[in-house]
């Protein structure tokens, strides 16, 4: 398959993950285009070479235009987070859910070659085994997990019936730059930072023994930048996670200072690992960013000290 210059399409394009995937687009001489409302994107985010749509994924007539001569749609728009599903249902349903089949159904009438879909390792829930693979039964917890089911189930199905490419990549806990630092959209990582910074002690919900699969930003855009190209696109998810899971408490020790505990957050998986070997097989991906070094990267933009 020819990996020339394409005209794609960035839903999301100005966010954390959906930003940092434009960069690389044009840095590899593609023709990028976003849509993004900017409610939880960066203006500061958006690369300038590349063509914005400021228009909102729940409204299908708004976009429609915009998938007009595309090749290839990456679907990063979301309201990426569970509290916020808990607390606000309707809307975030209206988003994740409602908002992927409008992409969906923008992209099979522009007659769009390949739709590469943002899933949500959310959607496993807790399972009674670990690593977590494609082939076990969704159990989302939360309303965000299901809504990203949904989508995820209806990209699966736009393949079956209309023929049209498509992909879901199940992100486990993406971490990196550029990732929120405040508002609804933080992780346990922004939240540790900020509270260092301000000389707060860091507040671990629970035990803090819950572990997560925290898998870079860079890692998840080149397993993007796969997906365009691959030969397999027949509506299949794919875990994208760095196959490594790491308990809050070693987040927390790693960035350093006191902690405090509050009770756990309602709605949460217990843990989070990857079997990435579809994405080994299908993509020719293996996560490339430790954790560690990662995490090390962060710390240092933030002017602190890891405690590595």
């Amino acid at each position: 398959m020819s990996s020339g210059t394409r005209t794609v399409l960035v839903t999301g394009g100005a966010g954390f993950i959906g930003s940092t995937l434009v960069d690389e687009l044009i840095a590899r001489g593609h023709r990028v285009r976003v849509i993004d409302t900017f409610a939880t994107g960066k203006r500061e985010n958006l690369n300038p070479k590349a063509d914005l749509v400021e228009k909102d994924i729940r409204d299908l007539e708004a976009i429609r235009p915009a998938f007009s001569g595309v090749d290839c749609v990456f679907h990063t728009a979301a309201l990426a987070r569970v509290p916020l599903s808990i607390e606000k249902p309707l809307e975030t349903h209206a988003t994740n859910a409602t908002g992927t089949l409008n992409v969906l159904v923008a992209a099979r009438d522009a007659k769009v070659r390949r739709v590469v879909n943002s899933g949500s390792s959310s959607v496993y829930g807790d399972q009674p085994s670990l690593p977590l693979r494609e082939d076990m039964p969704a159990s989302p917890l939360n309303p965000y997990g299901l809504q990203k089911y949904i989508g995820e189930y209806y990209t699966r199905l736009f393949h079956r019936f209309y023929g049209i490419q498509t992909l879901t990549l199940r992100y486990f806990n993406v971490f990196g730059p550029r990732m929120a630092t405040e508002g609804a959209y933080v992780t346990v990582i922004s939240v540790f930072l900020r509270q260092r910074l301000a000389g707060e002690p860091l507040t671990i919900d629970g035990d803090g023994e819950q572990t997560r699969d925290f898998t870079h930003v860079r890692d998840v855009v080149r397993a993007n930048l796969l997906a365009m190209e691959c030969e397999v696109a027949d509506g299949r998810a794919i875990n994208i996670g760095a196959g490594n899971n790491v308990s809050v408490n070693q987040v927390a020790q790693i960035i350093g200072g006191p902690v405090t505990h509050r009770p756990p957050r309602p709605g949460d998986p217990r843990d989070t690992l990857a079997d990435n070997s579809q994405a080994q097989k299908i993509l020719g991906w293996r996560p490339a960013v430790a954790f560690k070094e990662g995490i090390a990267e962060l710390i240092q933009r933030a002017g602190l000290r890891a405690e590595l």
